[in-house]
Parts: C-alpha cells; structure tokens; sequence
C-alpha cells in the first residue's frame, strides 16, 4: 500500500474529526462510529472536556436507542454507586467540566445529576415507557438536533 500524502487542510480536518470503533456479535446492532461524524465539527482541542463528553453521551444515547422497540425508553445507571436508575429527561454540560443529568428515579421523584467529568460512568438501561405515554421519549435524538442547531 502507498503512503498518502497529506494537504494541511485534511490533517487539520482529520484532527478535529472524532474517532470511534466498536465490533458487536450482532452485525445489524448501530455502531457509534457512524454517529461520531454527526457531531459539529469544532477541533477536538477547542472543546472543554465538559462539552466533549456531554456530545459523545449523547451519540451512545441516540446509538443506544436505535436498538429499543416502542415499548421502551432509554434510562441510565452510574457505575460505582447505589443511587439507581434515572430515566433521563435532559442532559446538559456547565463548561469547563460538569455533566448534569435531569430526569426521573425509579419512584417517579423529580431528579438532577451533577457529576465531573472525571467521575463519568454510565449505564444505559431500556426501561417501559410510561404509562400513560403514547410514544416512548426519545431523548437522544432531541439532543442530537440540539448540536446540530448552529
């Protein structure tokens, strides 16, 4: 295979052009990155690591919702705690380093999430949709307009 040259144009796009990799046992499940070139297209090194993370969270999200039938709704766990499920309503990143998460817990109480970057750990979870809902929420894909909105 021949080396490729280069312009400083493609290096500089390529830089800012997020990079993601995933192989499922299912060839049909969504992988994130086909999702990761729908993000806005800023250089990696111009966002704060809060605003970073809130867009990858969101591509898993929207990834992860593709999957769910219309029964079902996205929720999210926290890895290393006993805080529950949150059935995610709003998600938002206060710069230079905090993600907030608003939403529901298991009982129905209102709830918000501030975590630090540092301490991010999430778990998507597929929970009924309500009750009285006639389409499951579809959080992930609002959110996704949201970036999208420049």
């Amino acid at each position: 295979m021949a080396d490729r040259i280069e312009t400083s144009a493609e290096i500089a796009e390529d830089h800012a052009m997020p990079r993601a990799h995933e192989v499922h046992t299912n060839p049909d499940q969504p992988c994130i990155e086909t999702a990761a070139n729908t993000l806005p297209r800023q250089p990696v090194s111009q966002k704060s690591p809060a605003q970073w993370a809130y867009e990858r969270l969101i591509l898993y999200i929207q990834n992860f919702e593709k999957t769910l039938d219309e029964e079902h709704e996205v929720a999210m766990g926290f890895a290393g705690s006993d805080i529950g499920v949150i059935r995610i309503e709003g998600m938002g990143y206060f710069e230079p380093d905090i993600i907030t998460f608003y939403g529901q817990d298991q009982m129905g109480m209102r709830t918000q999430l501030v975590q630090h970057v540092s301490q991010l750990g999430v778990m998507l979870r597929a929970l009924p949709k309500q009750p009285d809902a006639a389409d499951p929420n579809r959080i992930g894909f609002r959110l996704a307009e949201d970036l999208n909105k420049d």
